[in-house]
């Protein structure tokens, strides 16, 4: 299964992410969507888990299973997912993915061997890495990759700049 996870969209999705996310069996956003239209074409892609961020002022026009802190199994696998990171509940969960940094981030908790991802923001990037996602590939109920994908997306409206 190839989960394609995204985060901090704040309202475009680029063509170009749009092209990306296409073939992924599952979309994990990670908050700031901001835009529940946006949602709606994700969900035309693949089935789609998301939390609300910080700029997700609306929670009632996205689906009810739509919250804060969003769990689900998947694959005989515990996800969490919250925009902030130090609210998820690593001891609970085998993969956690958090946003509102927008700086990318794949990394292994030392102390409960989560595996913590941050995929960035493809609008509005921070840290140098330029606009990305993340992929997660499961085997087996088994994580066989998990990876920052840089994107190129070329600035195309007033709300986007790097």
């Amino acid at each position: 299964m190839r989960y394609d996870v995204i985060s901090d969209t704040h309202g475009w999705l680029a063509p170009e992410l749009l092209d990306a996310l296409q073939g992924a069996d599952v979309i994990v956003h990670a908050g700031d969507c901001c835009n529940p239209d946006d949602y709606r074409q994700l969900a035309k892609i693949a089935p789609v888990h998301m939390c609300l961020g910080n700029n997700d002022y609306d929670r009632y026009a996205y689906p009810p299973d739509v919250d804060t802190l969003v769990s689900f199994r998947s694959e005989g696998l515990r996800w969490q997912i919250c925009h902030y990171e130090q609210r998820l509940k690593l001891g609970k969960c085998d993969i956690a993915i958090c946003g509102h940094t927008h700086r990318s981030l794949v990394q292994r908790d030392a102390r409960t061997g989560t595996l913590i991802m941050n995929p960035g923001s493809p609008t509005y990037p921070r840290g140098g890495n330029g606009a990305t996602m993340g992929r997660i590939l499961v085997e087996d109920g088994k994580v066989v990759d998990a990876r920052i994908v840089p994107l190129e997306i070329k600035p195309a409206s007033r709300w986007f700049s790097f």
